[in-house]
């Protein structure tokens, strides 16, 4: 991750782990500013690891607050609100069903509004884009109408808004159907300033795969105003950082 070129990396499923409390021991000892709001046993969480001076954003979650973390960044076109959000998966239970709900309540209740200021949304949405079909019976309403609800204050899909129609996906199910889980979101100031928007498989197609989800990389025409003297951070060699 260190040798990645963006100012500002977001760590989604993150856990109440040894191997994410090295992340984040070895990040901050090498310079980094580092958010990291421990999850619970058990659940997940995200990180926020920046070679840029933080503060802490605007974002206040009651249910799961592990599981939306918000920093400020100076840049010379002002302050960037950076938001990670995990939100809950889902099966057919009740209770996993519920959790989601509540919690995308609580993002409509805590995430900043985006039609003014210069924010991006970043994180893993396990949202469909798409509006419900035959063959996306298993979406609940609530689901499609966070994507609505996105929209109407104000943010936008930076990735549909430099490809509107190509084919991508970040996950892909046991049964073969491909979803773009992982999203990123902009507010409106900052729609003219989107460079490129990408998704990075590598993760999750290599041998050993680190994950199951692929990565999701935007660049922004801001230049940052407090860059960190921030290095490489020095892995001891009976060590290594561990997924959960």
């Amino acid at each position: 991750m260190a040798a990645r070129p963006e100012a500002v990396l977001v760590l989604t499923d993150t856990a109440h782990s040894a191997g994410c409390d090295l992340l984040a021991a070895r990040f901050t000892a090498a310079g980094y500013s580092v958010t990291y709001p421990r999850p619970a046993r058990g659940e997940r969480g995200v990180m926020i690891v920046s070679r840029l001076a933080t503060e802490p954003g605007p974002v206040s979650l009651r249910y799961l607050p592990y599981r939306a973390v918000s920093v400020t960044v100076q840049t010379d076109k002002g302050p960037l609100d950076v938001v990670g959000v995990a939100v809950p998966p889902r099966d057919g239970l009740d209770t996993k069903v519920r959790r989601k709900r509540v919690f995308l309540q609580e993002c409509r209740m805590g995430l900043p509004r985006a039609k003014s200021g210069h924010r991006a949304l970043i994180g893993s949405f396990n949202l469909l884009e798409s509006p419900p079909t035959p063959q996306h019976e298993f979406l609940q309403a609530f689901e499609s109408s966070f994507n609505l609800w996105l929209s109407a204050v104000g943010y936008r899909d930076a990735f549909r808004k430099l490809y509107p129609t190509m084919p991508e996906h970040s996950w892909v199910a046991p049964t073969g159907e491909r979803h773009r889980f992982e999203q990123a979101h902009v507010s409106v100031a900052l729609v003219t300033a989107l460079r490129a928007c990408s998704y990075v498989h590598e993760p999750r197609t290599r041998a050993e795969p680190l994950t199951g989800h692929s990565a999701l990389t935007m660049s922004l025409a801001m230049r940052p105003a407090e860059p960190l003297r921030a290095t490489d951070p020095v892995w001891p060699r009976d060590a290594a950082p561990g997924l959960p």
